[in-house]
């Protein structure tokens, strides 16, 4: 990560009041008052995660609450901002983020939050990062569902909150995925993978 030439910010609540075109263009997390750059994505991951909303999309969920690489989330802790690889929204925050894409903690949580893993072992950052920071910060804002998708492992994890914690069903393969937040979904994890064309 490379620290992005912007103003510094005094507090988040600053940050938040800064108006979009105040703010550099690009993919940032929020980090103790400056903005920390995302590196690129690669273009499978970026891949699976349009493929996931075109499914989702044929599967009658409407397209502009469907929000890939986009939507920036304020969650507890450090980052203080996230930008999941997909987002699926509620019809609210259409309207409450009409000016900036950023869901914050006082609007309703959102539908379904999607991570695809980036490669890397158990012990590696990108896979604490998915599996252990993001779900922690993801719980803590109380989004219902959240998905892990992970091309390596070629597994498609569906997160639901108990607890305050994901509990966290594995689908593989043909199996077909089951969403408590999209019941009527007909996918497989084959698909979301983009095992099968």
């Amino acid at each position: 990560m490379t620290v992005a030439k912007s103003p510094q910010f005094t507090s988040f609540e600053a940050y938040l009041s800064t108006d979009p075109s105040d703010l550099p263009e690009g993919r940032y997390e929020y980090w103790d008052g400056e903005l920390v750059e995302l590196m690129t994505e690669s273009l499978f991951n970026n891949g699976v995660a349009n493929r996931l909303m075109l499914l989702l999309v044929a599967a009658g969920i409407p397209w502009d609450l469907i929000q890939p690489h986009c939507c920036e989330i304020e969650v507890k802790g450090r980052p203080r901002t996230r930008i999941p690889d997909l987002v699926v929204l509620e019809d609210i925050h259409l309207t409450l983020m009409a000016k900036r894409a950023t869901l914050t903690t006082k609007m309703p949580p959102p539908a379904l939050l999607v991570e695809v893993v980036s490669p890397g072992s158990e012990s590696s950052t990108n896979y604490k990062r998915d599996y252990e920071d993001k779900a922690q910060q993801y719980a803590a804002i109380n989004a219902l569902e959240y998905w892990l998708i992970d091309p390596d492992r070629a597994v498609v994890l569906v997160g639901t909150l108990v607890d305050g914690k994901y509990q966290f069903e594995v689908f593989r393969g043909d199996a077909l995925i089951i969403s408590p937040t999209f019941p009527s979904l007909n996918l497989t994890a084959a698909a979301v993978l983009m095992a099968k064309r």
